[in-house]
């Protein structure tokens, strides 16, 4: 991947995780990724809409996973994780630091990733109280 697209990506991502939203500035020894949301494996592209800015945890997480199925009591959930260009239609942030997931994309993302983890919850709290949000 060439560095212009990098660049295009760390840009709208403001240099935030594009899916915990925790910013780059949180975690000073860890250099946020610029992953595949569908894997190269998968037949993804290096192009920026299927790229995201992603924190060690997630990246971590995700792998290249780009569908999950999920089992329910009553049902049973299979779809891609968001593509990060998207996140508001897919999500919410609460005022505790949680994220919630607005649609099936959204909730097996949340799950997934672990995206409201005791420390990223506890990180995104503490960044709306200082107001860095």
């Amino acid at each position: 991947m060439d560095e212009e697209t990098k660049r295009a990506v760390r840009t709208r991502a403001s240099q935030r995780c594009e899916y915990c939203r925790i910013p780059q500035s949180i975690y000073p020894d860890f250099t946020f990724h610029i992953e595949h949301n569908v894997a190269r494996q998968h037949g993804g592209k290096d192009e920026p809409d299927n790229l995201a800015l992603s924190c060690h945890l997630e990246n971590c997480k995700k792998g290249p996973i780009f569908r999950a199925s999920i089992r329910k009591p009553v049902s049973s959930l299979d779809c891609s994780i968001h593509a990060p260009d998207r996140w508001n239609e897919h999500f919410r942030d609460a005022e505790d630091g949680r994220i919630s997931g607005l649609t099936d994309v959204g909730r097996t993302t949340v799950h997934l990733l672990d995206m409201n983890s005791e420390i990223r919850t506890r990180i995104r709290r503490e960044i709306r109280r200082l107001g860095e949000d």
